[in-house]
């Protein structure tokens, strides 16, 4: 790789070019006080960044020894929590206090809705992401499972198509009735007197909550649409009678658009492969385009050329008659990679690589200079920053300090870097309370990652004894105790009306039926946002936020108090003592095997960080590497503890590389692993359970991106 000197370091040329002709022309930052600042970064951050890292290694080795030396009495947990408290991995907790963020935007602060996360190295993606703020209830029905059944194939379903504008009519009835009507009784809808008026066999009527009618678009007395409003989310009913669905309705309704992902988070982390300069310039320009507003992607579907282009905002007569607009587009918050890795884009003078977080911090918020400066493509004040993978209080506050010196290097106010704390590591779990503290002035965002907690939660206590099984996991003291203190915390922290509190991914984009019945339990739960896997999920999602009004159960929560005790978190999830059945085990062996190959296979020999992957039954499901690292972990467990062999292990990776092979047989990309002998993807996945009890807190990055570039170097033209 060529590499150019800046300030006393070594710049990858690919990187020079894209910060020089790209980022920077119309910041007003000159090239070399850029560099004089990431060079102030590197040499004033990165001791404290290694200490922090060591850290982490000094205390699991701690809880290795003190598990190695309680293993043949009971576990005492009062005991167990004395240790954890002495070593310093529990913080003692302060007094009380509220966040203080400010400038925070209303999808953030005040409404409650979907978040749909992508990876932002897929420009068509991210666009498709950043438009999910508005999505069509109609199409979303029709074409997933989410009434029950699948559309059935060839041209458009009559029968089908009637079903969805029953469940849209009966959705309205729920959320914006009718005074003494249905929707579905409609015949037309106009605007009289700055109020819906809608005309029924039984007379016109108006809607039982006049508060509930926002405004128009078109005319008043034949509207094109009419904008409702509800748990302060928007509601269009598209009216077209010479559409080919509006022209089979009564009242010429042709769809039903649905407010939908409110936020997005550009992910320049786990759904991600970035390994090298030219990855990351892939990601920093996309995220770049974002802030610019404008990224495009041009595609083919169906024989044509398509271009996809950010959308604009949606122009409308508010209920006073005057001229208004909604945004068009979800607020998108960037996610950066966290303390961990580092990356050969920048060395140091003596040729170390320099901490990807840093250069994530200063990139991203760069980029978002040409937002905040003129193309008010996001947000007017404020950059949204999600650091993932922080371990305790100072990890916290050492990102606090680093976004502080970027506001610096770039003239920014203070605090202009709004912060999202991903509460997935056991140590921030157990801490949360203090990790808020250490970002008062700048959360705006807790969210519960049970898949990356899950991985951490086998790590930190891998010598503790046998772990659960996989699926089991959920059904676990510590993992409700996680879920409800993340949210009675952060109300009690005072996020309720200045940030969002988030739970995680619904994994299988699919099973949408599944998706209505369960996902509900999100906003029941206090938070007021929920991860999807796709625009389709938002728009389905959406419809969770008008049955409950998480305001309203977030108000029932800070009365109710506390819910869980640290001790319930503490827990720690042991296979009972007289283990599985053989057959069992056999299935957990091959299940975690089939998943880790059909997720690193397409990482290693194609660069893809997140997609939908078959798993052992060929059931899709969203994959990246949290995922990953609970299946390696959990088989390192097993192994480590002799439940399973490595020869038993070693055979059903074999046998998992012959299902995998298989199901990607209809990928013209896709090389095959066969007997994995000649396969780097099929290697890497067997280091990821051989020698995952060694990984830094049993991360997938440091073998995924080691293989990922001889993958890379191997197939260089």
């Amino acid at each position: 790789m060529e590499y150019a000197q800046k300030s006393g370091l070594q710049v990858a040329a690919k990187l020079v070019d894209f910060t020089e002709n790209k980022l920077l022309p119309g910041t007003g930052i000159e090239a070399g006080a850029f560099w004089d600042g990431l060079a102030r970064m590197v040499s004033g951050l990165t001791p404290q960044n290694a200490a922090l890292l060591d850290k982490r290694a000094e205390l699991q080795q701690a809880i290795d020894r003190w598990h190695i030396a309680h293993r043949k009495t009971p576990f005492d947990a009062a005991a167990y929590r004395a240790f954890l408290e002495q070593i310093g991995y529990l913080q003692p907790e302060g007094p009380d206090f509220t966040i203080e963020t400010e400038n925070v935007d209303p999808e953030v602060a005040l409404l409650s809705g979907p978040q749909l996360v992508v990876p932002v190295m897929n420009a068509r993606f991210a666009l498709n992401a950043a438009n999910a703020r508005w999505g069509s209830l109609y199409d979303a029905l029709y074409g997933s499972d989410a009434m029950g059944s699948l559309p059935p194939e060839g041209g458009y379903d009559a029968d089908r198509g009637a079903q969805v504008i029953a469940w849209a009519k009966k959705f309205l009835d729920d959320a914006v009735p009718l005074d003494g009507a249905s929707h579905a009784d409609v015949t037309a809808y106009r605007i009289a007197g700055g109020a819906l008026r809608a005309s029924t066999p039984q007379g016109e009527v108006g809607l039982q909550d006049a508060g509930a009618y926002a405004g128009f678009i078109g005319s008043q007395d034949a509207p094109d649409g009419i904008v409702l409003i509800h748990n302060g989310l928007h509601i269009i009913i598209d009216i077209d009678r010479n559409h080919p669905i509006g022209k089979t309705d009564k009242a010429g309704v042709s769809d039903l658009r649905l407010e939908a992902a409110l936020t997005v988070i550009m992910d320049c982390e786990d759904s991600i492969a970035a390994v090298d300069a030219a990855d990351k310039v892939l990601a920093y320009d996309n995220w770049l385009g974002l802030m610019k507003g404008t990224l495009q992607d041009t595609f083919q579907k169906g024989g044509k050329s398509v271009t996809r282009r950010l959308a604009d905002r949606i122009d409308y007569r508010d209920a006073d008659g005057n001229a208004s607009s909604m945004k068009g587009r979800a607020l998108m918050f960037v996610r950066n990679v966290g303390h961990l890795m580092t990356n050969p884009a920048v060395l140091t003078e003596d040729g170390a690589e320099v901490h990807e977080g840093l250069l994530d911090a200063l990139y991203t918020v760069t980029a978002a200079l040409h937002d905040l400066r003129g193309a008010q493509s996001n947000s007017a004040a404020s950059v949204y920053v999600v650091k993932p993978k922080m371990h305790g209080p100072a990890e916290v506050a050492f990102a606090d300090e680093t976004f502080a010196l970027v506001e610096e290097i770039l003239g920014l106010p203070r605090y202009t870097v709004k912060l999202g704390i991903m509460d997935e590591e056991r140590r921030t779990s157990a801490n949360l309370k203090e990790c808020i503290r250490a970002a008062r002035h700048r959360a705006v965002f807790v969210n519960t990652g049970f898949l990356d907690r899950t991985g951490d939660e086998i790590h930190t206590s891998m010598e503790a004894g046998v772990m659960k099984r996989k699926a089991q996991m959920r059904d676990e003291p510590w993992l409700a105790a996680y879920e409800d203190r993340n949210v009675d915390i952060a109300l009690a922290c005072g996020f309720q009306g200045r940030g969002q509190i988030g739970k995680g991914m619904w994994a299988m984009p699919d099973l949408m039926e599944a998706m209505l019945a369960a996902k509900i339990g999100h906003p029941k739960a206090g938070a007021n946002t929920a991860w999807v896997p796709s625009p389709t999920a938002a728009t389905l999602h959406a419809v969770h936020y008008h049955q409950v009004d998480v305001e309203q159960r977030q108000d029932e929560l800070r009365e109710a108090g506390p819910r869980r005790s640290l001790d319930e978190l503490l827990t720690i999830p042991l296979a009972p003592s007289n283990g599985y059945p053989e057959a069992d085990i056999d299935a957990e062996i091959l299940n975690n095997a089939q998943g880790i190959l059909g997720y690193v296979v397409r990482w290693i020999d194609q660069g893809v960080g997140c997609s939908k992957v078959p798993d052992i039954a060929d059931v899709g499901q969203m994959e990246d590497r949290a995922t990953c690292r609970i299946s390696s972990q959990m088989l390192a467990n097993w192994l480590h503890h002799g439940i399973v062999s490595e020869d038993r292990v070693r055979a059903a990776m074999h046998k998992a590389a012959e299902i995998v092979d298989r199901q990607n047989e209809g990928d013209p990309a896709y090389l095959p692993m066969g007997d994995g002998s000649d396969s780097l993807a099929f290697q890497a996945a067997c280091d990821l359970v051989f020698k995952g009890r060694e990984q830094p807190s049993g991360y997938t990055e440091p073998l995924l991106h080691d293989y990922r570039r001889q993958f890379k170097a191997k197939h260089a033209a």
